[in-house]
């Protein structure tokens, strides 16, 4: 059986500021008219990060547009979210984390078959000078794609 993945938002932004090493799929505790306005796609992951306090991880600084049509039930857009993930999961992040450099991002968010989920990305940081770097290797990428597209056009 095929699972039905639908990505919602991605954090473009993080591939550009850091090395994603290692990846983790974990679910998000949400209100219900959060699942709706998700589900919209009015999610902006931008800036945003995870923190491990005690044996829970955290989402902090998603800002999820509040539903429109909803109504006292809206809660504050850019809230503190619990990240469901398992204990093993979270102890093995908080050992990388501890480590020198390491940091925790959310990548993506998605509906799997319903239920929305959170790609969080074990991350280290980016020097300037690895930043230019890539960026030279993708203009390289395109231009022998053009020139390769010329030829054979």
């Amino acid at each position: 059986m095929k699972e039905s993945i639908k990505i919602i938002s991605t954090n473009k932004k993080a591939y550009f500021d850091y090395f994603i090493e290692d990846t983790y799929e974990t679910g998000i505790q949400l209100v219900g008219c959060e699942v709706k306005s998700v589900r919209m796609g009015n999610v902006n992951l931008k800036d945003s990060f995870c923190r491990i306090e005690g044996n829970e991880l955290l989402l902090l600084n998603v800002h999820i547009k509040p539903y429109e049509k909803g109504s006292y039930y809206n809660v504050e857009a850019k809230r503190t979210r619990k990240l469901l993930a398992h204990k093993q999961e979270i102890n093995k992040m908080r050992g990388y984390v501890q480590q020198k450099g390491y940091t925790l991002v959310p990548t993506k968010i998605y509906l799997k078959q319903g239920l929305v989920k959170v790609e969080v990305g074990l991350a280290k940081g980016k020097e300037l000078h690895d930043k230019r770097a890539v960026e030279q290797e993708k203009q390289q990428k395109r231009n022998i794609e053009r020139t390769i597209k010329e030829y054979n056009s």
